[in-house]
């Protein structure tokens, strides 16, 4: 599989995707195994299979096929191969960078899909599920426009962020929020209930660091779901749901918890720190232009988009500018400093596969970010202490 350059040619935005095979079966076989993740019962592995699961199969065993390897002869060959053989060593043609040599479509520990299988499916149009998470967010934003009110928008966006999880109490108490009245009807389809491979001994337990709930693992530990959160290693066990005290448990869909919760809970950290450092921190402003609007003591503006995403070359693929309402003085995409850590090379990566509209605007890491604020801070204050002493 063709996964690095040919020798002293690194790759360039203009590299055509569409010229690999393997990336339309990537798109494929990710979307395939979010169809199995959202399906219960052992009936989706008895023929026929799912549409979506079908064609993942058969198309895997073409591209091997075709490549003179060994195909997976069934169902749960092609998902030991997504569990256990990092797509590198899979005999497939894929673009410079698409993966790094020990990337996975499924966990070994859960066998749910990793954070870069939702990232490949994103990219496809095979199934209903894809930007499932854009669609809610366009009619978040429809609804609260309609009713003039940006506040719902901005509690709606820090409710998925910070609750991922509700109690039927909980619930209810939202029901009775009238600040989140455009969107209600929105909420009641998007938080579903929890099924019972999340319990453990007649409970629940939520992830201490990303709010999610945790999957019971068979020799006793959790999983969560977050790739981020997992390499940070055992997740701290959180809130405990005990289901005879909380009723109905109910979370938001995967998609949501994926693309807004997950990158929500990098938000959220920045605006903490931001705010720590004395600045005047706005989230998700003018209907979410853009993520956070920061403002200094002397009225500078920065605009930041944060993207916690583990693919960089799709990063640099989705890249664009920054809207330019609100204003604002200086604007950056930034990026959580554990996913550059993970993946050496994240930011070159990003550069080159980003269009040349997006040239523009640099990609830092959330760590940069402080310390650019902080070193902005104390030059300012200096600017303002000397114009100060010269005025007298």
């Amino acid at each position: 599989m063709n996964t690095t350059p040919a020798p002293g040619r690194p790759p360039s935005p203009g590299d055509d995707w569409s010229a690999h095979r393997g990336v339309p079966l990537m798109r494929t076989l990710a979307t395939a195994l979010t169809v199995l993740d959202a399906s219960t019962g052992p009936e989706v592995f008895i023929l026929p299979y799912p549409p979506e699961v079908q064609r993942a199969l058969d198309r895997t065993v073409l591209a091997c096929l075709e490549r003179g390897a060994e195909p997976p002869a069934c169902l749960p060959d092609l998902l030991f191969w997504c569990r256990e053989r990092p797509v590198a060593d899979w005999p497939i043609d894929l673009p410079p960078e698409t993966v790094g040599p020990h990337d996975l479509l499924l966990d070994p520990d859960s066998s749910r899909p990793t954070e870069l299988c939702y990232e490949w499916a994103e990219q496809s149009s095979d199934s209903a599920l894809v930007l499932y998470d854009r669609e809610v967010i366009r009619t978040a934003l429809r609804l609260c426009r309609e009713y003039g009110e940006e506040d719902a928008y901005t509690e709606f966006r820090r409710l998925l962020v910070t609750r991922p999880v509700l109690t039927s109490a909980e619930d209810f108490a939202l029901s009775m929020d009238h600040v989140l009245d455009p969107v209600k009807e929105l909420l009641s389809r998007i938080y579903r209930p929890v099924p019972d491979s999340y319990l453990r001994g007649g409970g629940y337990a939520a992830c201490g660091r990303c709010l999610t709930l945790l999957t019971p693992l068979r020799d006793g530990g959790w999983w969560c779901e977050r790739d981020r959160c997992r390499r940070r290693g055992k997740p701290p066990v959180g809130r405990r749901y005990p289901r005879e005290e909380v009723g109905e448990l109910l979370q938001l869909a995967r998609p949501l918890r994926q693309f807004v919760t997950g990158p929500g809970r990098a938000e959220a950290d920045l605006e903490a720190r931001l705010t720590a450092l004395g600045l005047k921190v706005r989230m998700w402003p003018a209907y979410d232009a853009y993520d956070v609007h920061i403002t200094f003591p002397d009225d500078h503006v920065w605009a930041v988009d944060v993207k916690d995403w583990a693919h960089p070359a799709f990063l640099g693929r989705a890249a664009r500018s920054v809207p330019q309402q609100p204003p604002y003085d200086e604007a950056f995409w930034v990026v959580p400093q554990d996913r550059v850590d993970d993946r050496p090379g994240y930011v070159a990566v990003f550069e080159r596969h980003r269009p040349a509209a997006a040239r523009h605007v640099p990609l830092l890491t959330d760590t940069e970010l402080i310390a650019r604020a902080r070193e902005r801070l104390t030059r300012t204050g200096k600017t303002t202490r000397r114009k100060e002493a010269g005025d007298a």
